[in-house]
């Protein structure tokens, strides 16, 4: 998929889009909407990462949200405790220099997640506790993805136009295939949104957003069954070589 982008001239001109009332309003009524769904799926979430890792369920991290404005920003932690951050770093850079889809390093069988991580990272289901940071306006519902200081520091400069809209929950490049689109991409649907959101926009990614969610499990099960079916054949491997070696030994020996 290769995506292009049109120059805005109310860019060129020195102005950038706010952030229109309505979203505010969509924002604050589909979360009292959502909270009494949301509350008790956030304490079964809540209590399984008590009970598989130590350490405290949140996990809190600065990012960069509208115009540049940096924010602490909630998930639930999917990590082993100091866990080594510098990994994920390398991996999120060489992603930006180069055409290779946004896959996360989940898919390669990152060590540092926690049991169960891996599918609340897969559904999505581990940003939840952003509904906090909507709450309090860092965020919206529906928006570009909140991104680390790191990360913007290496953005180009008319990458940066993706700032000129609230950081969300889900947003057009989540509902536009995700983790199959490369960095570039991601970034040029992010600023097509900027430039095109309405409401009806909105509640059509929201609609859009539950079974991106269903078929994000459904394909993380899947991955899961075949790594688990992959794991004792090179467990056997080794077995059957030594068994092959030790047979080998035993016939130079005794020949008839």
């Amino acid at each position: 998929m290769r995506l292009i982008l049109k120059s805005d001239p109310a860019l060129e001109n020195g102005s950038a889009p706010g952030v229109p009332p309505w979203k505010r309003s969509l924002d604050l009524i589909l979360v009292m909407m959502a909270f009494p769904l949301v509350l008790p799926l956030m304490g079964c979430i809540a209590l399984m990462i008590r009970m598989v890792s130590r350490g405290p369920v949140l996990f809190r991290q600065e990012r960069v949200g509208y115009r540049g404005a940096r924010f602490l920003c909630y998930k639930f932690r999917t990590m082993r405790m100091q866990a080594d951050s510098s990994v994920h770093r390398g991996h999120l850079q060489a992603l930006m220099s180069s055409d290779a889809p946004m896959e996360k390093m989940d898919l390669r069988g990152d060590p540092r997640i926690i049991p169960g991580g891996r599918l609340l990272r897969a559904s999505g289901l581990d940003e939840l506790p952003q509904i906090l940071n909507v709450f309090r306006g860092d965020m919206s519902l529906v928006g570009p993805r909140p991104c680390i200081f790191y990360e913007y520091e290496n953005y180009l400069p008319w990458q940066r136009e993706r700032f000129n809209a609230l950081p969300g929950l889900t947003g057009l490049w989540q509902v536009s295939g995700k983790n199959r689109t490369t960095f570039s991409e991601m970034v040029v649907l992010d600023i097509r949104y900027v430039r095109a959101k309405t409401l009806g926009l909105d509640l059509k990614i929201i609609a859009k957003t539950l079974p991106v969610m269903l078929g994000q499990i459904i394909e993380a099960g899947r991955r899961a069954r075949s790594r688990s079916r992959q794991a004792p054949l090179s467990l056997a491997a080794p077995a059957a070589s030594e068994r092959a070696g030790n047979l080998m030994e035993q016939n130079l020996r005794d020949p008839g």
